[in-house]
């Protein structure tokens, strides 16, 4: 079992930055990947971005890519989500996962993830 506790959200303004942490503990030693998802209200958790915990690859969704950075520090078991260029679509609550599978050649999907947080809020206003 993996315990996954995220921190950073708040309120923002457009056009802000935010730096979201999550600390993972527990069962860590399978770690092949941490990622971030999101859910805005009344939508599906999509997901934003992911690391993976060795080789340190990055994925993104495209609506992010060039505004938030996903960063790990293996030695601490936490993974940070730096987003810049803040907009109000960006609001939801950010879910912190965690992935026991490792891929080469194919992108993280939902489905990798079976650890996740409890969520922290980021609010942007415009």
């Amino acid at each position: 079992q993996v315990q996954l506790v995220e921190s950073g959200g708040r309120l923002v303004q457009a056009g802000g930055s935010l730096k979201l942490s999550c600390a993972a503990s527990g069962r860590t030693f399978g770690t092949r990947a941490m990622g971030w998802f999101r859910q805005a209200p009344g939508k599906e958790r999509d997901f934003v971005a992911a690391v993976s915990w060795f080789g340190g690859k990055t994925y993104y969704v495209d609506s992010v890519k060039g505004r938030f950075t996903i960063s790990r520090d293996n030695a601490k078991n936490t993974v940070y989500l730096q987003m810049n260029s803040l907009k109000p679509e960006d609001t939801a609550v950010y879910y912190c996962a965690h992935s026991t599978v490792g891929r080469v050649n194919s992108d993280y999907v939902a489905g990798d993830f079976t650890s996740w947080g409890q969520g922290t809020q980021v609010t942007v206003s415009s």
